[in-house]
């Protein structure tokens, strides 16, 4: 038996055990929205943990944190202060959302701002936007799928392949089980990429270079600019700054985390979750080291592609066997695929409740729309399987894009949330002419002292609803009125 069929056979087992569980994790509340969406607003800390884990531990956590390591050195150190202080977020918001959601029957972001500022349309947007969004998001989790079947068994696997058997394991049990299998088999994905992680991120350092110590040691010898701010790559304190800031405040708009909050069985469970969270920085760690031990190998020939850096170090530089490569493989997919299940969930709810719910569906029955929702599911991930077959080079760009229109959204959802007497009609000023000067600073100017664009965006949003809200008449839109 050649080594890549070890790798192969290993990573097909894993599969097939995914999809097992997945599948048979389907509940009775799964023929209802409610239950397929949000499992009955009745999921535990536990579960509910690892759901918002695979938030953080996707295609990227295995491949783009190494690869920023690399690149780019001390900088990388960014997604440590965005985890530490993200738990601030949910339990600022968390336990309002949920609230929200029971009494009023949310299931979506776009629920909760059409309902608020009694706007159809607006519900509409958000729905469109968050849709967009994760498109791409979802795409680079089947993309990076593709890729590491390929790299791990040689070719044996080609991309096209690899990225479909992902693609088909996450779409049959999300489509079965909707919340209750994503939730099982991100326990068990969970466990597995967090046991792979801290194995490589302690095994790569001690073989090349006698362990964790001595490489920072090394690199402090020869490379030191690796080690301090800005970094190899001169990424300054405002860049850093202000990466964590809209990494913060944006990460809260994504519309899979406002339904990961319906989920919760209370308001407490997700401040306990709250306290836990910090502990995915701890395990990122590893994956943060795996980079660094690149710096000094591929010192003298770097690579053109950094976020390939686990991939070659794992199959090129390191002697592991086959059956920890396969293990390794099946881990890293674990990223990918909790990840993708949670983004193509959240696509196929939103795109029937927030836009065909209030258009062409309106007074469908709940089995309607479950049924469509479904379907829907299967539409857009194969849209992202057809979208990274492609490899358009302008998909990092969309993403990044996705992020800064996204955070726009905070006054919008603070109004709905904190601050009632926010008008809609400010909010949807600040956001429109946040969301253009974000997209000028993205695509075509440079950003003023190196900020992330997103964050001049967000101050004039927020002055342009602040300036709204002092000129408007005082008298708000009669409550029921649509726009």
């Amino acid at each position: 038996m050649t080594d890549s069929s070890i790798v192969t056979g290993i990573t097909l087992v894993y599969l097939i055990s995914v999809l097992w569980l997945g599948i048979r994790a389907r509940s009775q509340s799964a023929s209802s929205l409610e239950g397929y969406a949000a499992g009955g607003r009745h999921v535990g800390v536990l579960i509910l943990f690892f759901i918002l884990g695979a938030e953080i531990f996707s295609a990227f956590a295995f491949l783009g944190a190494p690869g920023w390591a690399y690149k780019h050195g001390a900088p990388s150190f960014y997604i440590l202060a965005y985890l530490s202080l993200a738990p601030i977020v949910i339990w600022t918001l968390g336990p309002r959302v949920a609230e929200l959601g029971r009494r009023k029957g949310y299931l979506t972001q776009g629920d909760m701002l059409a309902d608020h500022y009694d706007s159809r349309p607006l519900g509409v947007f958000a729905g469109l936007v968050g849709v967009l969004a994760l498109v791409p998001y979802l795409t680079i989790q089947i993309a990076g799928a593709g890729l590491l079947f390929e790299a791990a068994t040689d070719g044996q696997v080609p991309f096209w392949l690899g990225a479909l058997l992902a693609f088909l394991v996450t779409t049959a049990y999300v489509f079965c089980s909707g919340l209750s299998g994503i939730g099982w088999t991100n326990l068990m994905q969970g466990i597995m990429m967090v046991a792979v992680a801290w194995f490589l991120g302690l095994a790569i350092p001690e073989r090349l270079y006698g362990g964790v110590s001595e490489m920072f040691s090394k690199i402090q010898l020869q490379l030191p600019e690796y080690l301090t701010m800005p970094g190899a790559t001169g990424m300054g304190w405002g860049a850093f700054s202000t990466a964590i800031l809209v990494s913060i405040v944006g990460g809260a708009m994504w519309p899979h985390l406002f339904m990961k909050f319906y989920t919760a069985d209370s308001g407490r469970s997700l401040r306990r979750i709250s306290v836990l969270y910090p502990l995915y920085a701890y395990l990122l760690i590893p994956l943060l080291f795996i980079g660094f031990a690149g710096i000094l190998i591929f010192a003298d020939a770097p690579l053109a592609r950094p976020d390939t850096v686990l991939l070659k170090l794992v199959m090129d530089v390191v002697n592991f066997s086959p059956w920890i490569i396969g293990l390794t493989l099946s881990g890293a997919l674990a990223a990918a695929m909790s990840t993708g299940a949670n983004l193509a969930h959240t696509a196929g709810v939103v795109l029937v409740r927030d836009v065909f719910g209030a258009t062409f569906m309106r007074g469908a029955s709940d089995a309607t729309a479950v049924r469509v929702t479904r379907w829907s599911v299967v539409a857009i991930s194969m849209l992202a399987y057809v979208i990274a077959l492609l490899n358009p080079s302008s998909l990092v760009l969309l993403l990044l894009g996705a992020v800064g229109l996204i955070v726009q959204l905070i006054p919008m959802v603070a109004g709905a949330l904190f601050f009632e007497r926010l008008k809609r009609q400010s909010v949807m000023a600040g956001a429109a002419v946040g969301s253009l000067l974000f997209l000028l600073f993205q695509f075509a100017l440079d950003s003023p002292y190196g900020w992330h664009p997103g964050v001049w965006g967000l101050l004039a949003n927020l002055v342009i609803v602040a300036l709204w809200q002092a000129v408007a008449p005082k008298k708000s839109t009669p409550r029921g009125a649509t726009i």
